[in-house]
Parts: structure tokens; C-alpha cells; sequence
């Protein structure tokens, strides 16, 4: 489950007009196109080469770089052995002894990958990486590699750890929860100087395996603030309701979505962020989806309603009602539809998808329709007599 999608626009851009599809990738991350595994999964070869000299580029050719291996990885075919010097048709500025990582696809050189500079450690990880998998308890094991190297010192290294969770399905991430480090987890979720990029993951992951102490202490980097905009704090918020559970849900509705200050550091009282409630808004969405059994759904609606009053969130949180079939805010809909401060054209299509969908939702096997789909029915005859041309702008783009 995606893009923790970057790693949370995916849960976002499917609700705008109804119900759809969800991601299936981490929903906190941004993944690459291709893991360092998935290189190494589609080469013929992977070896460890000594750069021992070269030609430099001129305007007739790229030049060449020269390498002695020093370790073999993988090579089909047993065509290449330690000891052995190959030579590739790029120019590669390199100082002796220095090693580098070398793959390709056959032995034509210049379908090779550009060269990449190693370490022993770096050399170490790549070597052994475990190869794709589509059986999922071979995935859960095989996921569990990189766990010690999301925060490894080569940021090479701990870039490639991170893709693979971001990549990974929420369904393999999950079993995993006794084999994290929690308390590396935690140091990282409160450490200034962890690379914002991986906050989301990070939460996640100790929502998962941590304790009411770990709880405590994403509920402090909640309600703390130090930026208009933290990347990856609805990954924190999501991974404290997955412990925390209703009594979270509370801390996020009284200093998230009623509040609209906060106390900063130096005790001032300052305007909540709109980011903030939003990385709320995309926190119920993602325990609506990938956390279903742990906040009773009945629960989430109650919490989604109270950004109904937001006109920024309102045609979002219009959408989200809809998706989850909340049908009992009909009343409170037609209202909004002619008060003036919910007069924006975004919020009067949702309002218009809302009844649409609430029109049509009933059990297959019963013939009558159920009292709310016709009273939706009803306020959509309403709406569509004295405003046409909104209602018929909605009903072009709706999924039926």
C-alpha cells in the first residue's frame, strides 16, 4: 500500500468525485521506479570492481574506465571471476583503489549501468540483497533485511532501505511489527535532524510495535509544532491513533480540528496551521482504510464531521462522507448548499455527488429503497430546479 503515499496525495486525489479504487502501496511513502533488488533482479552480473585507470573522453569517443574485480556478486553464466580486468565504454574519474559496484544486463559493455562508487559496507548490503518475491510470507521475510538499514550512515544505503518499505504493501509491513527497533523508531520520530522525507514511515512503523510510552511521545511531536508544514506528520498521527486508539482520536479532535491555535515553544499563542488539520483529515482516512478494526467506524465519521464547518476542507470532507456512506448529514448539506460561506462552486458539486450517490446506495436484494436514498432523491430534485447548471456540471464527471 502506497505513497506513505507521498506518501498520503493518494489518498487525497480519488475523493474528490466519489468513491474509487484505494492504493495499495504504503501510504506514507514515496517509492522510486526501481530498488537497488529490482536493478539487481533484471542483470546478468554484479560485481565488485577496483578502478585501475582509463581514457579520457575526447570528441570522438566517451573514453573508457578500467576495472580489476575483486568480488563477484552474481554473474551468469560464470563469465566473469575474480582477478579478471573489464573495460567499459565510459570515462570514469576515478582514484586507484577505489572500488566500485558494477552491473549489467550480458557482456556488452555499454548496456552496463553507470558505475557507482562503494564501500565495503555499501558493497555488503547490495551483494546480499534479497531478490523480489511475490509469495507473501516470503515477502514478509524478505522485508524484514532492510530493517537495519533505514537509518544506516551511508545515505546510499539507508535511501534504498527506505524505497523498499515505501514500495512494500501495507499487508507485508504490518506482521513485522516484533522484529522492529522500537526504540530506535522512537528516537527517530523525536529526533530534529531524521531527514523529514522519512517522519511518515518512521510514525508508522513505531505506531505499530510501540507501547503507551511511545504513544506519549508522538502525541508530544503532535501538539508541538516548529514549521507551518512537517512532511510526514500524518504518518505520526496515523501511527498514534494505531496505538493510542479512541483516546488519540480525542487528542487529534480538540487540538487539530476544534482548535484553531496552538501554544508554541516559547508559550505564544499562535494560529494552527491549515496543514496540520488536513494531515488529520488524511490520518482518519488512512485508519478508515488500512486500520478498519481499530477506531470503530461509526467513530471516524463522527470525527470527519467536525471539519464540515471548514469551508477550505469542506468539498474533502464532503467527498470522504460520501465514500464511507455516511448518510445522516443530509439536513445540515442543504443548508450549507445556500449559506454564503460555503458558496464556492467545489463545495456545491460535492454536496450535489453526495445526494447522488445516497440516492442510489441500497442492498441488491431489496426492492424498496431504504428512507435516506429517497430523501436524497428528494433534495436532489430540489437542488437540480434551482440550480441546473451546477447539478448538471457534477453529474458529468461522476463514477458510476
Amino acid at each position: 500500500m502506497k505513497t506513505f503515499t507521498a506518501l498520503s496525495v493518494c489518498l487525497s486525489v480519488f475523493l474528490s468525485s466519489g468513491p474509487a479504487a484505494e492504493c495499495a502501496l504504503c501510504p506514507f511513502c514515496d517509492a522510486p521506479s526501481l530498488t537497488l533488488a529490482e536493478q539487481v533482479d533484471q542483470v546478468g552480473h554484479l560485481v565488485l570492481g577496483k578502478w585501475v585507470g582509463g581514457e579520457k573522453p575526447t570528441n570522438e569517443t566517451a573514453g573508457t574506465a578500467r576495472f580489476q574485480i575483486v568480488e563477484v556478486a552474481k554473474t551468469k553464466g560464470d563469465a566473469f571471476k575474480k582477478g579478471d580486468e573489464i573495460e567499459l565504454p565510459q570515462y570514469i574519474a576515478g582514484n586507484k583503489g577505489a572500488v566500485y559496484v558494477l552491473m549489467g544486463p550480458d557482456v556488452k559493455f555499454i548496456d552496463w549501468h553507470v558505475p557507482s562508487e562503494a564501500t565495503q559496507s555499501s558493497w555488503a548490503y547490495v551483494s546480499k540483497l534479497p531478490v523480489p518475491v511475490t509469495d507473501q510470507k516470503e515477502q514478509i521475510d524478505r522485508l524484514a533485511y532492510f530493517l537495519d538499514y533505514l537509518q544506516h550512515d551511508e545515505l546510499s544505503v539507508s535511501n534504498d532501505a527506505y524505497a523498499e518499505f515505501a514500495a512494500a504493501p501495507y499487508e507485508v509491513i504490518v506482521p513485522l511489527k516484533d522484529r522492529m527497533p522500537r526504540e530506535k523508531l522512537r528516537k527517530w520520530v523525536t529526533d530534529p535532524d531524521t531527514p523529514v522525507t522519512r517522519i511518515g514511515l518512521y510514525g508508522l512503523l513505531l505506531g505499530l510495535c510501540g507501547t503507551e510510552e511511545d504513544a506519549e511521545a508522538m502525541k508530544q511531536k503532535i501538539l508541538t509544532p516548529d514549521t507551518d508544514f512537517r512532511l510526514g506528520i500524518e504518518g505520526v498521527m496515523s501511527g498514534y491513533l494505531i496505538t493510542a486508539g479512541e483516546e488519540g482520536l480525542k487528542t487529534l479532535e480538540d487540538s487539530k480540528m476544534r482548535a484553531k491555535t496552538y501554544v508554541d515553544k516559547d508559550g505564544k499563542e499562535v494560529k494552527l496551521p491549515f496543514s496540520e488539520t488536513y494531515a488529520v483529515m488524511q490520518t482518519l482516512r488512512f485508519m478508515w482504510t488500512y486500520e478498519p478494526d481499530r477506531i470503530p467506524k461509526e467513530r471516524l465519521k463522527e470525527s470527519m464531521r467536525i471539519l464540515l464547518d471548514r469551508p477550505e476542507l469542506a468539498d474533502l470532507v464532503i467527498a470522504d462522507l460520501a465514500r464511507w456512506k455516511d448518510w445522516g448529514v443530509q439536513e445540515e448539506l442543504m443548508a450549507m448548499y445556500d449559506h454564503e460561506e460555503f458558496d464556492i462552486p467545489s463545495i456545491k458539486r460535492a454536496i450535489v455527488r453526495y445526494f447522488f450517490y445516497c440516492s442510489k446506495d441500497r442492498d441488491e436484494d431489496v426492492e424498496d429503497p431504504p428512507e435516506y436514498a429517497v430523501a436524497a432523491a428528494e433534495h436532489l430534485k430540489l437542488l437540480e430546479e434551482k440550480d441546473p447548471k451546477t447539478v448538471r456540471n457534477a453529474k458529468r464527471f461522476l463514477i458510476r
